[in-house]
């Protein structure tokens, strides 16, 4: 296929567009600064501006959309939403517009409540659990979920949001162990991560899998970034929250079963695979 890629050049886009590659598809790198590439591999494009979105994703079979603020802080909390929806909103109109065959897009983990100084209301949290913003970047994420919906029903492309997990690259497992010895140092996320080449993997099978409308799955690791068994952490940090089942050793407590099921995601990749754990 052809595929425009927004932010590929951010920290998981790197790994999205090297992947597609490799698996054969022609991929356009879309994002407001240059990955260095050769000529017409990168475009440089503000995709806020409903005038360059339309124009740097003609041509395109489908769509990857990546590229906004990656997470709250960095920039004040009305720019962040702004920035996030207006050009998730051009992304999607066109997309519709030039009647792409399908839209894979990054929504977030923060969407179900993230931090969590409020508990989830059970565990392991799964797309079914309500939606809970508690960040103009976590709001623009689910504004997007809601648009992506109507877009689908309106025009009939399936459109696939991911909510992402903290994304870790292979150099990063060397501050796992700093995680170790306090649970509440990584609670924030249900101690989650997912590794960029899984990323990668989910939005690869989120391309091809039988899909139609408009469909939200969660992408994590199968497991956490603790040594300790998930169970016991949840035990300790979140002692009034509902176990809706039994979790095994240090399985995911960011339930990873729809993703499985309608896309066929297959984490490969873990932490354990770069850093050794302490013998228990």
């Amino acid at each position: 296929m052809r595929i425009a890629v927004t932010g590929g050049t951010g920290k998981a886009g790197r790994w999205v567009v090297a992947d597609l590659r490799e698996h054969g598809h022609d991929v356009l790198n879309v994002d407001w600064r240059s990955d260095g590439s050769d000529h017409g591999l990168c475009l440089v494009a503000d995709l806020t501006d409903p005038g360059q979105a339309r124009d740097a994703l003609t041509g395109m079979d489908a769509i990857v959309h990546l590229a906004a603020i990656p997470a709250p802080g960095l920039r004040p909390e009305s720019e962040t939403f702004r920035i996030n929806a207006v050009s998730t909103y051009n992304v999607f109109a066109s997309a519709v517009a030039h009647r792409v065959r399908r839209v894979v897009w990054a929504s977030s983990e923060t969407v179900l409540g993230l931090p969590f100084d409020e508990p989830p209301e059970f565990a392991p949290i799964d797309e079914s659990h309500p939606p809970r913003p508690e960040s103009s970047y976590a709001l623009s994420k689910l504004l997007g979920e809601h648009m992506a919906a109507q877009a689908a029903r309106r025009s009939g492309i399936p459109f696939v949001g991911l909510r992402i997990s903290n994304i870790m690259e292979p150099d990063d497992y060397a501050s796992f162990p700093s995680f170790w010895d306090d649970p509440l140092l990584r609670k924030w996320n249900l101690w989650g991560y997912v590794d960029a080449r899984d990323v990668a993997g989910a939005i690869r099978a989120a391309l091809d899998a039988p899909v139609a409308g408009a469909d939200v799955c969660i992408i994590a690791a199968d497991d956490t970034v603790m040594t300790r068994p998930s169970a016991d952490l949840m035990a300790e940090v979140y002692p009034t929250v509902p176990m809706r089942r039994a979790v095994a050793g240090h399985e995911t407590l960011l339930a990873i079963d729809r993703a499985r099921s309608v896309l066929g995601y297959r984490p490969e990749h873990r932490w354990r695979d770069h850093v050794e754990a302490p013998a228990s």
